[in-house]
């Protein structure tokens, strides 16, 4: 938790996330855009629980089931709310009424397209309403203030939040601009909100009054600054881009402080839930997807694409290897280029170092895939699986057609056509019709070792 030492202060993040997002031009809904692999508003959510929110209201449009399912999915506990019209960002917080009268300390309220923002600046606007601020707002300073909401000060207080098509020719000179966050006491916030009109052009009721409302029943306003990359919103698919951009740039600084060494950061591409271990060189242009897992002393090597994979101890992977969802590497594998591995145990020290499909499949260890080979897993119904033994031997061009087991130590002559169990220590031909031999890989080794000490 990003909460200050010793804080007992209970917190409610109001997350709204009713926005249409018709900029988007896409039928999914704006909060629903991942960056880093990850939603929007599983973002934004993920940081209001680092910063100590234990109680999650989500405010959502009418049958934005989606959404709700997905507040769910990231805070198991989140109370969802529908804002049937949309009449403002206090209407939108008035939505989750019933949740503010359960009397939190704090509470903060968050936009669900900010997945920006950091814990830490969340803490922080907590900070300042435990220290006896009614109404605290998040403010930065743009390179071009235009468009913004400008923050009045008076001295280190918040006088009001100016609308930029509202605000004097002097006003508009202000640099510090609204990041549209903010933090209430809970004790006023239901006063201060009920207070807002929609007095305006829009006939909306807008947030940002509650600023004025609250210096005027004598209670204090206050902003705390933060840069500009933790308020940044998203609106169009130019914006996403950008927010991944930004995203990115943080993922790689925090991989390289911990240990990991980016040869070529700026082309490495990582998801918001990669890990690493200690030790771990990630050659130029990988791409991470989600849920992959990186042990200590592992290589991955350039252009390769992972995804829902953990790769093991002093592992080895790529160039151009491809690791699909369910993909489990053990200590010391090497997968080279072109291979591609799915549904797949690889156990310590087996190598496919080219040009290889092992789907759905147990590999043992210190077991070798020759190049070309594959594992018929898929008969055009049914997924099956391809056991392969420990130090098993497969050749070249070798097609395992599934349900189908090699035994432990026996060798797949190169070219078979797998379609029966190759029993331990066997040896296999299946080039049109398959020979079993038995114990022929072990007479098969003593004269290839016989050969070796000749040739020595």
């Amino acid at each position: 938790m990003h909460q200050p030492k010793g804080s007992n202060r209970s917190c409610l993040a109001i997350v709204l996330a009713a926005g249409e997002g018709t900029r988007m031009r896409s039928s999914l809904p704006k909060v629903l855009h991942a960056v880093g692999h990850k939603s929007l508003v599983a973002h934004v959510l993920t940081a209001a629980m680092k910063a100590g929110g234990a109680d999650i209201a989500v405010v959502v449009g009418p049958g934005r089931d989606d959404v709700a399912n997905e507040a769910k999915a990231i805070a198991s506990g989140a109370s969802v709310f529908e804002q049937r019209d949309r009449l403002g960002t206090a209407h939108a917080v008035l939505a989750a009424r019933d949740a503010i009268t359960k009397g939190a300390d704090d509470i903060l309220v968050m936009f669900a397209d900010t997945p920006l923002v950091r814990p830490e600046t969340l803490s922080r606007l907590r900070a300042a309403i435990a220290g006896g601020a009614a109404v605290t707002a998040l403010g930065f300073r743009p390179k071009d203030p235009s468009g913004y909401g400008r923050m009045v000060m008076k001295g280190d207080d918040l006088v009001a939040i100016v609308e930029d098509k509202d605000a004097t020719p002097d006003q508009r000179k202000i640099t510090l601009c609204n990041g549209g966050l903010m933090a209430l006491a809970g004790a006023s916030a239901l006063k201060i909100l009920g207070r807002i009109g929609n007095d305006n052009a829009k006939g909306e009721y807008y947030l940002t009054d509650a600023v004025a409302i609250a210096r005027d029943m004598g209670l204090k306003a206050t902003v705390i600054e933060t840069d500009e990359d933790d308020v940044r919103g998203i609106n169009t698919k130019a914006q996403l881009a950008e927010a991944e951009a930004v995203l990115q740039q943080r993922l790689r600084a925090a991989a390289m402080e911990a240990g990991v060494t980016l040869i070529a950061p700026e082309t490495v591409f990582l998801s918001s839930d990669t890990t690493f271990g200690k030790d771990v060189t990630v050659e130029p242009n990988v791409v991470f997807g989600p849920g992959v897992a990186v042990e200590d002393g592992a290589t991955i090597r350039s252009f390769s694409h992972l995804e829902g994979a953990v790769v093991g101890r002093g592992a080895r992977v790529g160039p151009f290897a491809r690791l699909r969802p369910g993909a489990k590497l053990g200590q010391d594998v090497h997968i080279g280029n072109f291979v591609e591995v799915k549904a797949a145990t690889i156990e310590d020290g087996a190598k496919a170092n080219h040009l290889a499909y092992i789907g759905d499949a147990r590999v043992g260890a210190k077991a070798n895939i020759g190049a070309g080979t594959i594992t018929c897993n898929y008969d055009g119904v049914n997924k099956h699986l391809t056991d392969i033994g420990a130090g098993a031997f497969i050749g070249t061009n070798s097609s395992l057609v599934a349900p189908v087991k090699i035994g432990d130590g026996a060798y797949v002559g190169s070219g078979s056509v797998v379609t029966k169990d190759v029993p331990a220590d066997a040896l296999a031909i299946a080039r049109g019709h398959q020979v079993n031999k038995e114990g022929g890989a072990s007479r098969l080794r003593e004269l290839y070792n016989k050969m070796k000490k000749a040739k020595s």
